[in-house]
């Protein structure tokens, strides 16, 4: 027989959540990795240099892509703290820590105690989500958001409360300002899937809903504004190549339905089985357990008579999203905490030998695999930048990995559950301290402003890029000075010289044969490190992969031919 469980192990439960809230604050210090990061925070950055909360800028153009709220938050962190690395991912990082606060409370009331801090340590550990703190972009804030108004939403049902009810619309809201009128999607699925297959009509159709939808309309007030200030009182702004491009009507059809439907003017390519097999990889070390929790849900019909708030605000997100034309793998991070609560409550409700044993093999191989994957991946790419400060963690992790495999008090279950737990542990502490920084020093663009920064012989020289080369973000968001476009074929915009210019290897030979006079300062490897390949993680064939970008001194007049 299955040995009987243990009481609820809550001291090594709040033992193990603390340590991976510390994990999440990992890469706090790691250089914002590009592209989307080093946009973003420039976004904010100009935000702030330029007094103006409304008006959205990159490279000095007018810019309609995202809603404002998560740059108003980083804007203001950026006011309180300076424009710092760590500055830019703090508000991501404890939104996601407010998403795991909410996800306790909502799993509390739907199950237990005990489920609910296994929900947040599954959450915590979730590799997407780890990964999502350290690459800041919009899904951390709507982790947070999402399952907040859901908790909301949920006490309203019992106490119709109005302040419940604010506060579940007010995070709607947020949330919608966040990523666009899709993300109301979990939301929505929650209780409607809900109230339809349990049939509870009444709930379903309360009037409640009306208030919510008039509630969620006004505090997006100041979303629209901003919109209708910058772009649909100017018709005249070219905005994606067109004039009269309305911000109002991008914000809620074209930036979600055009994407969905592919007809707007960011496109992409949809694959029906993306988020499948991205889940895989971004719910490890639990992505095998989520899959046959899933399965298992649908098979027992006593499980379904708990409840359908998770399974179906997940299900209908990832059919949604599966169908869209447009993917990228951390859309998927959004649903967490609904897949971790899914997943929580299968693992704990285990109660027989025979249910256990083949999950535990299952997860035994998986945790395998993944310590082999991670030390191939050392062995291969060679991080240069391992000390006795980036180590010391790692060995901790090792030796309380064997401490809790010979604890046998835990029983088989905990013991595999605290083991995943410390495997994730491992794998993004060296992913956080080791592997990321190794690999920035292949982003030149942050490479030369912390050059540029930290010489006292380039301080009072302004920097500039060509116009023809690939903006780079990484350079404007680190430099402690603007960034200046220049056009290679005028005398447009040009500072006085002496300056920088910061160019490719080819740039700056077609340059010299142009008639420039340009002095080289320092040369920096160049490898686009969010789009990570095979040779160029294998030391013996990246230099293969790598081009050059250099820092070059222009201290004359020149001639352009």
């Amino acid at each position: 027989m299955f040995a009987a469980e243990p009481k609820p192990l809550y001291n090594w439960l709040y033992f193990f959540i603390t340590l991976a809230v510390l994990l999440n604050f990992s890469g706090l210090f790691t250089t914002i990795l590009g592209l989307d990061g080093p946009l973003y925070a420039c976004i904010a950055k100009t935000m702030v240099q330029r007094h103006d909360y409304i008006n959205l800028f990159s490279q000095g153009k007018d810019w309609l892509d995202k809603p404002h709220f998560p740059f108003w938050i980083t804007s203001l962190s950026f006011r309180i703290f300076g424009f710092e690395t760590w500055a830019y991912k703090i508000p991501a990082i404890l939104f996601v820590l407010m998403g795991a606060a909410y996800t306790y409370l909502f799993c509390k009331n739907l199950y237990n105690k005990e489920i609910a801090l296994w929900s947040v340590l599954i959450l915590l550990t979730a590799q997407h989500l780890i990964i999502s703190n350290n690459d800041v972009r919009a899904e951390p804030y709507l982790t947070g958001l999402i399952i907040a108004s859901v908790y909301h939403f949920y006490k309203t049902l019992d106490k119709n409360s109005i302040w419940q009810l604010v506060l579940a619309c007010l995070f709607a809201a947020c949330a919608v300002m966040t990523k666009g009128i899709f993300a109301l999607i979990p939301i929505f699925g929650a209780f409607a899937g809900q109230f339809i297959l349990t049939k509870n009509w009444k709930q379903l159709f309360h009037p409640r809903w009306l208030l919510a939808f008039i509630l969620v309309i006004l505090f997006l007030a100041p979303e629209i504004y901003c919109l209708y200030e910058q772009f649909d009182l100017h018709p005249e702004k070219l905005v994606f190549d067109q004039h009269k491009v309305s911000g109002i009507k991008f914000f809620f059809w074209d930036s979600q339905f055009g994407r969905f439907f592919n007809n707007g003017p960011i496109k992409g390519h949809g694959d029906p089985f993306f988020f499948f097999h991205t889940l895989l990889w971004a719910f490890i070390p639990w992505s095998i357990l989520l899959y046959i929790a899933i399965f298992q849900f649908f098979r027992n019909p006593n499980q379904q008579k708990r409840e359908w708030f998770c399974i179906c605000g997940a299900l209908l997100t990832f059919l949604v999203f599966s169908a869209s034309k447009f993917q990228l793998p951390h859309y998927i991070t959004i649903i967490f905490p609904f897949l971790a609560i899914i997943t929580a409550q299968y693992l704990i409700g285990i109660k027989t030998a025979k249910s256990w044993r083949a999950i535990r093999i299952t997860q035994t191989v998986v945790l395998v695999l993944l310590v082999l994957i991670i030390l191939m991946l050392q062995y291969f790419y060679r991080a240069e930048n391992i000390t006795i400060f980036t180590l010391l963690p790692l060995v901790f992790t090792v030796a309380l990995f064997i401490f809790i495999s010979i604890k046998t008090a835990f029983g088989s279950k905990y013991n595999l559950l605290f083991q995943s737990v410390l495997v994730s542990v491992f794998i993004n502490l060296f992913l956080n301290l080791n592997f990321y920084p190794s690999l920035l020093k292949y982003q030149s663009g942050s490479e030369a402003a912390f050059y540029v920064d930290k010489n006292s012989t380039l301080n009072n020289l302004p920097v500039a890029q060509l116009k023809q080369e690939e903006y780079s973000h990484s350079l404007e968001f680190y430099l402690n000075r603007p960034l200046i476009l220049v056009d290679e074929n005028s005398k447009e915009n040009f500072p006085q010289k002496p300056f920088l210019l910061y160019v490719s290897a080819d740039g700056a030979k077609r340059l010299t044969e142009k008639g420039w006079k340009i002095k080289l300062i320092k040369s920096f490897d160049d490898y686009l490190v969010t789009r990570l390949k095979g040779k160029f993680l294998n030391f013996r064939t990246r230099q293969e992969t790598i081009t050059q970008m250099q820092l070059v001194l222009l201290e004359k007049d020149f001639n352009t031919k």
